[in-house]
């Protein structure tokens, strides 16, 4: 189907993504995920951002080939009990291909950014595994209490591995990464992480790896350890987590915090002519992750869009009801 579009400004639009080719990533978001990016490697997508580090950019509709940006701020009734933001989102979401170890770091949280960052957000973030090879794990926090000088020591010396939590990660897991606790995603992991609108990142260990051009990658170690929490972390465990049915979707909750609220819909509308009724959150803006197959969205005015595995919709706050058809999952982000 051909999709179509009118002159109301309110209607859903897909984004495209700012890319990252930090030295860690891979190609499966070109692949897999379809990402028409000129860039190797291609470590993460900034799927739905305002950050001055990495603009969405409007790929259909009327405002197609601008920022993100630009049009909340053109348009704030977009965002709805956002709209003061001045075009800023409170959020960022990504796609994340660790075909290597990231680092070991740790991020600020908002008191301290915004007093030691000239007034940034500080960073907690949410972690769907979208696939995971079958050794592949993740960093959380430490095994057992560790003080600041035994930390910084290990740093030293070239040890602090040896007090890291490694936690064993699947595919449809998810984790909460609450600032101030060390993590890292590690080789064969694909991430979809939802995250406060910040670049923030403290570095404590990177193994000592040096990037194309031969040198070390910058780290942070005062910082960090400044934010850390250097308590022992209790090891991860899933949520329970309940799908609800309905005609042709089935959703669940799989992460709700101050800074968002995320969703996971089961769609399979291709036996039924029972369309899915998108319910948004109130008065706020949705993005609409697709993370497998693909689908239809139709309004209420018959305009159409069409979206694939990978694709990125913006839904603004003021926009009309939209239906869905089609068979895949999405994640579904309020805030």
């Amino acid at each position: 189907m051909t999709n179509k579009y009118s002159s109301s400004d309110n209607c859903p639009f897909l984004l495209e993504p700012a890319g990252k080719d930090y030295l860690w990533g891979g190609t499966r978001l070109k692949t897999e995920f379809g990402k028409q990016i000129d860039i190797n490697p291609l470590a993460e997508t900034w799927e739905c951002s305002t950050h001055k580090d990495g603009l969405s950019v409007v790929a259909s509709g009327k405002f197609k080939g601008r920022t993100l940006q630009a049009i909340l701020r053109e348009n704030p009734d977009f965002m709805g009990k956002h709209a003061n933001n001045n075009g800023e989102l409170p959020i960022l979401i990504k796609f994340i291909d660790a075909f290597k170890n990231l680092s070991v770091q740790v991020h600020p949280n908002d008191k301290y950014a915004k007093e030691y960052e000239n007034g940034q957000l500080g960073k907690s973030e949410m972690w769907y595994v979208l696939d995971a090879a079958p050794d592949a794990e993740l960093i959380y926090g430490f095994y057992h209490d560790i003080t600041k000088e035994q930390l910084k020591k290990s740093l030293d010396e070239g040890t602090v591995e040896k007090y890291l939590q490694k936690v064993k990660i699947h595919k449809n897991d998810t984790f909460f990464i609450e600032a101030g606790t060390v993590h890292a995603i590690c080789k064969g992991a694909l991430i979809a992480e939802i995250q406060e609108n910040s670049n923030l990142t403290y570095r404590l260990f990177d193994y000592n790896r040096t990037d194309k051009n031969g040198k070390k990658r910058e780290l942070h170690i005062d910082k960090a350890l400044n934010v850390v929490n250097l308590k022992g972390s209790a090891n991860p465990r899933q949520p329970m987590r309940t799908l609800k049915y309905r005609q042709g979707v089935a959703t669940e909750l799989i992460s709700r915090c101050k800074y968002f609220q995320v969703w996971r819909y089961i769609i399979n509308t291709e036996c039924t002519r029972q369309l899915v009724n998108f319910e948004s959150s109130e008065n706020t803006f949705n993005v609409l992750l697709c993370i497998e197959g693909c689908g239809i969205i139709f309004l209420n005015n018959g305009e159409t869009l069409n979206f694939f595995k990978g694709d990125c919709i913006f839904v603004p706050a003021n926009a009309s009801e939209i239906k869905i058809h089609g068979k895949g999952q999405l994640l579904v982000v309020g805030c």
